[in-house]
């Protein structure tokens, strides 16, 4: 477990950025009164999430590598804080879904009929809700994370590392 702490570590702090994130989203309006600025501001978490995820490679390089990291254990760790994000992936979306923005879905599924992305109340309602969103976050953070992983170890890694 002690060769994981890095990455459970940074698993954790994502995720609180995350639902920081989530917060930020709906002070602003955008789970409610400006909801239809929701589908493209919400991309700019990519910001955030990949600082993030620098950091927790910096920091596994630098404290468990002794500075000295090749792409493939970078990788191998950016995969691992990628599955726990996708494991934790359901607590905080229930979190946002429950506590942080309650109003979210009756909102976006009422917008998404009034703007005629769906032709009913129920279709909608099959996309936007709870188990959905649990999926695509599930799927999302993990292929994002190790892309993002993937990148970011071409900048990241040891360039003299005999274990490339």
């Amino acid at each position: 477990m002690k060769n994981l702490k890095i990455e459970l570590k940074w698993a954790i702090i994502f995720s609180i950025v995350a639902l920081i994130w989530m917060v930020l989203e709906n002070l602003s309006g955008l789970h409610g009164k400006y909801i239809d600025y929701h589908m493209y501001l919400t991309n700019l978490f990519a910001i955030p999430a990949i600082i993030v995820m620098v950091k927790a490679l910096k920091d596994k390089k630098n404290n468990y590598y002794g500075g000295q990291m090749s792409y493939k254990q970078g990788l191998i760790s950016g995969i691992i804080i990628s599955l726990i994000i996708a494991f934790l992936s359901p607590i905080t979306q229930w979190i946002t879904s429950n506590v942080i923005a309650p109003e979210y879905f009756p909102n976006v599924i009422e917008r998404s009929v009034e703007l005629g992305y769906y032709k009913s109340t129920e279709e909608a309602s099959e996309y936007f809700n709870f188990g959905s969103y649990v999926i695509q976050g599930a799927i999302g953070s993990l292929i994002m994370g190790i892309l993002t992983t993937a990148i970011v170890m071409i900048f990241i890694r040891s360039k003299n590392s005999k274990s490339d």
